[in-house]
């Protein structure tokens, strides 16, 4: 199926047409977080003996707890901007991601304690990964 888009770059439209080529083989790259957070097949199971589980809150999108503050995209943690035990208020800069030469700022949600942070700068994220808990 074909789509037309209008964008704009540095001030100029185009036009674009885009023709979804999602194929079952294709779905690894749109991952879909409800299927993240689902226990592993029972062939992963047979491989998991070989290589060690990652952490769950380092590594699992979804499992976010309620004063957890997610990565919104994947990347790569460029700066985080808080520490331990400081306190902080709603829309304070925590950490800084940069995706594909982009950077993007996760702010607070709320205001609170940071208590723990779960990533350091050059760290990989994925959509959806806990970056740190405000109590």
């Amino acid at each position: 199926m074909e789509k037309k888009f209008r964008i704009t770059v540095e001030g100029k439209q185009y036009v674009v047409t885009v023709e979804d080529i999602t194929t079952d083989s294709a779905q690894g790259f749109y991952q879909d977080t409800a299927a993240a957070a689902a226990p592993p097949s029972v062939v992963a199971a047979g491989s998991a003996a070989a290589t060690p589980a990652p952490a769950p809150a380092a590594s699992s999108p979804g499992v976010a707890g309620p004063g957890d503050e997610v990565a919104p995209l994947g990347g790569v943690v460029q700066t985080v901007h808080v520490s331990v035990g400081q306190a902080i208020n709603e829309g304070d800069k925590l950490v800084s991601l940069e995706a594909m030469k982009m950077v993007t700022h996760v702010v607070a949600r709320r205001g609170g304690k940071v208590t723990s942070i779960a990533v350091k700068p050059g760290d990989p994220v994925d959509a959806g990964q806990v970056l740190l808990t405000i109590g």
